[in-house]
């Protein structure tokens, strides 16, 4: 149960390797104003107190657990429904088990004696909780499936927009009922959604614009600094106190835990919590959620404690003792429960060695951010970083990359295929998708609805394109000497004709240097014929009265070794991983870009073999003397070439190197740590990327496998989880 609900509460963390350490303290306060709103701890000394405590600044309890489940779940990086559909069975099955634990306590306080039991039971089960508190579960289920609904389908703003209309709805039949039940037609409204649930505070009406607006603070769509936050906390908590005290001296509530102040209220609350940033507190996080479902049983147990004591006057009338005992030992069975509940897990769950995957992929964001800023920083004016992450972003995870740098301000992107650009648009990728290669012009339709931008590779491919009769962005490109796709270069007469054809709008049109990766005399010889080429066909085109679109021209070599040309974009794909094709490769532009990709596994098996003893397939390698050989979980399945066997390769085991023996397998392979002082199994191994004060570099790596890196890293990432670190 405890697994199942932390995500519930908000149990996994945006970015893996930061905590969010405010909302993990206030998980905590947020449990123990639950067991004030359920215990009334001043309610012996003054019941205008105890309503200001519990009807008012305890408010806030529930909508900050629905907005950290939003904030996890329902950011426009995050559409996968399978996240939606892990909350939803989790939840699920907390909820049932919640149900079955208070069972006993129902039968006690004579539940299933009512009339009309059935109608009521699927009622309270679907909306009301089949007890007081485990409202909040169904709540969270169809509060979830609505937000993530009209926030995937329509964007987080028209999402917000929805729901906070149904929460106003919600809201006349709660604080606002006086008001309602002077209007006959809203009397009857509300009369018969009554009959289907108690309250409005519930997931149609209540739930939804919470796990809206946790989204919107997770995607940082409106930005507000910590300063700001607490300012506009500290105001709308003061307007909504007084909100909660004019509506309960008229009368109008019909019940009281929705607001119209309590909106702005928790957006500028959970908004100033997330600055809170720091060591993950886990301890905190499941108690909290222990706490929340725990505590009705203990009000029972004490007061059960106290009448058989005889001591219901001091334990159970005395409000704030009441108060102090259930929030004590909910607490402490809370911690006990969660320290038992990690160590049993930890005892009986299946053991990882190194506390990692058998083999991953770690990608750098901070080093990805750094390239960003100093590519940026070397472009011309006005000239925009177009990140190409076609093949999972060359290995690194497109939906990783993408969805960081498309928050670090990059709005352009290149692809090669229309599925990449509708999963990039999935991901909640905003601002322009190219489409480097083609697309069946059958799929026009998709192209139209995703606002993807494609390339119009010859004149004939733009007719068919154009016959679909959906109104497509594309990029023209030109044919300069590269043979393989575009326009050719001195055929104007085609161009004019698809700059004027009526479903296809070009805005942008490029071409693709083929040796700017070189510096040899003849090369750049060529290139700058290219050049000339495409600025040729650009002034017949002005000639010919066509105002030029958007125009690039260089990708990472083009605009490491010709930084001067002035286009609307540079295409940057190896440089932003920090990385060129080769070690060999000498630029002219020499700028401080940092690898972001690192490939590491771990070692699974030591073993001693004798001298004259083989391993692997085919006896490529035969020991010469006694040898330790360390087995790695990771082969040419996960995109590590199996050229780099019989030595060819190399590894880092605690900062030092060690050959790879025999040939590579599909899943794993071997390595001679003979030499080494210190290995143990779990130990972390790095085939790429840097480990201690030594480094392998991916081009030297790809180079030893007599290819590029940009092959070498794209053929990765098939099956090896991306793990990102910042």
């Amino acid at each position: 149960m405890l697994t199942a609900l932390l995500q519930l509460f908000g149990g996994i963390p945006m970015d893996k390797n930061k905590s969010y350490t405010g909302i993990d303290y206030f998980r905590f306060i947020a449990a123990f104003f639950i067991i004030a709103v359920h215990t009334s701890p001043l309610l012996s000394f003054s019941e205008t107190g105890d309503f200001m405590l519990t009807r008012i600044v305890a408010r806030v309890a529930v909508p900050f657990f629905f907005m950290t489940s939003g904030f996890f779940l329902i950011t426009r990086y995050h559409k996968n429904i399978d996240k939606l559909k892990s909350f939803i069975k989790k939840t699920g099955i907390a909820y049932g088990v919640a149900i079955i634990i208070y069972i006993p306590f129902n039968i006690y306080n004579g539940y299933f004696k009512m009339d009309n039991l059935l109608p009521n039971i699927i009622k309270d089960i679907f909306f009301d909780g089949t007890m007081y508190h485990l409202w909040y579960l169904p709540a969270s289920i169809i509060g979830a499936m609505i937000a993530w609904l009209v926030a995937t389908k329509l964007g987080l703003k028209k999402a917000l927009l929805i729901t906070s209309a149904l929460y106003v709805i919600g809201l006349f039949g709660d604080s606002y009922y006086g008001l309602s039940e002077q209007v006959p037609l809203l009397r009857e409204i509300y009369s018969v959604l009554f009959e289907m649930s108690d309250y409005t505070r519930n997931g149609v009406f209540f739930a939804p614009v919470f796990f809206v607006f946790g989204g919107i603070i997770a995607d940082k769509a409106i930005r507000i600094s910590f300063k700001s936050s607490i300012i506009g906390f500290g105001v709308s908590f003061l307007l909504m106190f007084g909100e909660g005290m004019l509506l309960h001296k008229l009368g109008f509530q019909r019940h009281d835990s929705m607001y119209i102040l309590l909106l702005p209220c928790m957006y500028f609350l959970f908004n100033a919590l997330t600055f809170w940033r720091g060591k993950r507190s886990i301890l905190l996080r499941t108690s909290a959620l222990v706490i929340y479902i725990i505590h009705p049983m203990m009000i029972v147990v004490i007061r059960m404690f106290a009448k058989i004591i005889h001591m219901e006057k001091f334990f159970v009338d005395n409000s704030i003792i009441h108060f102090l005992l259930v929030s004590t030992l909910s607490a402490a069975f809370a911690v006990l429960a969660t320290l038992l509940f990690y160590k049993m897990r930890s005892r009986y769950a299946n053991p990882v060695i190194g506390g990692k995957d058998r083999a991953w992929l770690e990608v750098d964001l901070n080093n990805l951010r750094h390239n960003v800023k100093v590519l940026k920083k070397a472009m011309p004016t006005d000239c925009e970083l177009m990140a190409v992450v076609k093949a999972e972003a060359y290995g690194h995870g497109a939906f990783e990359i993408s969805t960081y740098i498309n928050r670090l301000g990059v709005k352009a992107f290149a692809v090669a295929t229309i599925d990449e650009g509708i999963e990039l648009r999935r991901y909640g990728i905003v601002g322009e998708i190219l489409i480097l290669g083609f697309t069946n012009p059958e799929r026009a339709n998709e192209l139209h609805k995703y606002k993807l931008i494609q390339t119009l590779i010859d004149y004939d491919y733009t007719r068919l394109l154009n016959k679909q009769g959906y109104k497509i962005k594309a990029h023209m490109k030109v044919n300069t000497g590269m043979h393989r796709l575009g326009f050719d270069a001195a055929d104007t007469k085609a161009m004019i004709k698809a700059f004027a054809m009526k479903y296809i709008e070009i805005c942008g049109i490029y071409t693709h240097l083929c040796v700017s990766d070189s510096v040899a005399a003849e090369d750049i010889e060529f290139t700058n014929k290219q050049i000339r080429c495409f600025y040729t066909s650009l002034d017949s085109l002005k000639g010919n009265g066509f105002q030029i679109p958007k125009t690039h021209i260089q990708s990472s070599y083009g605009f490491l070794n010709y930084p001067e040309l002035k286009c609307s974009y540079v295409r940057a794909g190896v440089s932003l991983y920090g990385v060129l094709s080769s070690p060999y490769d000498k630029t002219n532009l020499q700028l401080d870009l940092r690898p972001v990709l690192s490939l590491k596994s771990q070692i699974i098996l030591l073993r001693r073999i004798e001298r004259g003893a083989s391993v692997g397939y085919g006896r490529a390698f035969v020991a010469e003397e006694d040898s330790q050989i360390a087995i790695l979980p990771i082969g040419y399945a996960d995109g590590f070439p199996r050229s780099l066997s019989c030595e060819n390769g190399e590894v880092l085991i605690r900062g030092k190197r060690a050959p790879i023996i025999g040939r590579i397998c599909m899943d794993q392979l071997a390595v001679d740590v003979t030499d080494l002082d210190i290995v143990s199994v779990g130990d972390v191994v790095t085939l790429i990327g840097k480990d201690g004060n030594d480094e392998l570099y991916a081009a030297t790596v790809a180079n030893h496998s007599d290819s590029i890196t940009n092959e070498l890293l794209s053929r990765m990432g098939a099956r090896l989880k991306i793990i990102t670190k910042s």
